[in-house]
């Protein structure tokens, strides 16, 4: 068994993730899905501070790109939309694997409102008849009675028909616009599924899930596993072991790990460097909050010695760093984290404050690479114009180009 270090287990798995070296050319709409199936999934969130975290997880690994080949992407049924990890964009092929979750959504908790399906059985069935009799819809289409809504806890009733007939598979996203989500029915966007014909057995889901997830991550213990598609939280030792029998991964010993590592086979040939230190990463990028390297904090600290929480949801009072923090990965570590602000009337790309993490000095190269990192998103952005706040001095002249 090959025993790796820490570093060369974080190397495989950016690797894994598209984040080890910097893309050697300008970025294809092709690069869009092949990022997307190489992470599995895409997660979505509305929030917009900067670009909507699905459009920077993809810019960190591909540099600047025109955002709509996302969106067309889905219009033209490339990817679908569901809760995965949470929602997330999907490649298409994984449709069949999600859709046992579609016609069985018993076990889905809060994302399946069981109990407004009951009460509004009549109402959801007669607004999937309409969208089925006259094209699709979406949430904005409806006017709302009581004044403006105060957020999910407050949706109008249209809305939550809307979440129903998606979680249950009856409406799928056609498209967004405006990143608003368009509803339709499946037949029209999937005219060639057929349940019947199409549906993969229910026991080859988990194995195919199981794959998915080592592929993304690269290097997994049974610990990570159930995160990454929300699987129920046990471990997949067992799971795991058997797929080293069958040769699908390949078990490792990370130094300082009390748990086993597997590496998936697709980086197989990476592995004589890892094991030899010779892997080396060479991207300093910032990171979205929800980007899958550190959306299970439990990884991050493990892979990376990084404690990660989204703080954008935490009271202003108790926040420790920002409302929306951008991870700093720099060759191969998490060495700091970005508040930032993408102010585009104005053309501004405003650093609120920069922090470094403990022991991380900022020296010449960290501060020459993450200059050029930030001022490339900004121009990405539309607001090239780098304002910096509360900075290491090093970190600040780097950044504003001095």
């Amino acid at each position: 068994m090959l025993t790796l270090s820490p570093a060369a287990a974080r190397a495989l798995h950016l690797a894994a993730q598209g984040l080890l070296t910097p893309p050697r050319r300008k970025a294809t709409k092709a690069d869009v899905l092949d990022a997307i199936r190489r992470m599995a999934q895409l997660q979505i969130d509305t929030i917009h501070v900067v670009a909507r975290s699905p459009y920077l997880v993809l810019y960190s690994r591909l540099g600047a790109y025109p955002a709509q080949w996302l969106d067309e992407h889905l219009a033209d049924a490339q990817l679908f939309e569901y809760w995965s990890h949470e929602a997330c964009f999907l490649p298409i092929e994984q449709f069949g694997l999600m859709r046992h979750k579609m016609l069985d959504p018993s076990g889905m908790g809060w994302k399946y409102a069981a109990d407004w399906h009951a009460r509004h059985r009549n109402d959801i069935d007669r607004l999937l008849a309409q969208i089925r009799a006259t094209g699709p819809v979406r949430s904005a289409d409806f006017t709302r009675s009581g004044g403006k809504g105060n957020g999910w806890w407050d949706w109008k009733p249209e809305k939550r028909h809307l979440e129903v007939l998606f979680s249950t598979g009856q409406l799928m996203v056609a498209e967004r616009r405006n990143f608003q989500r368009v509803y339709d029915v499946p037949e029209r966007i999937l005219p060639d599924w057929n349940d019947a014909r199409d549906l993969p057995p229910r026991e080859a889901v988990l194995p195919a899930l199981l794959d998915l997830t080592c592929r993304a991550l690269g290097i997994v213990r049974a610990d990570w596993v159930a995160d990454y598609y929300r699987l129920p939280r046990r471990s997949y030792r067992a799971e795991l072991d058997a797929l080293a029998n069958a040769g699908e991964l390949i078990p490792v010993a990370v130094d300082g790990w009390k748990e086993p590592g597997y590496v998936h086979r697709s980086l197989d040939a990476l592995l004589p460097a890892a094991a030899a230190n010779t892997l080396r990463a060479s991207v300093t990028t910032l990171l979205s909050p929800f980007d899958p390297v550190v959306w299970d904090r439990r990884r991050a600290a493990a892979l990376f010695d990084f404690d990660y929480t989204i703080e954008c949801y935490t009271p202003a009072h108790k926040r420790r760093y920002g409302y929306f923090c951008l991870p700093v990965l720099h060759r191969g570590r998490l060495v700091g984290r970005i508040d930032a602000k993408a102010h585009r009337e104005q053309r501004v790309f405003e650093l609120k404050r920069v922090h470094l993490e403990p022991g991380v000095r900022a020296g010449a190269g960290l501060a020459a690479d993450l200059g050029k990192a930030v001022r490339k998103l900004a121009a990405w952005h539309d607001t090239p114009d780098v304002r910096v706040g509360d900075a290491p001095p090093a970190i600040a002249h780097a950044l504003a180009g001095e």
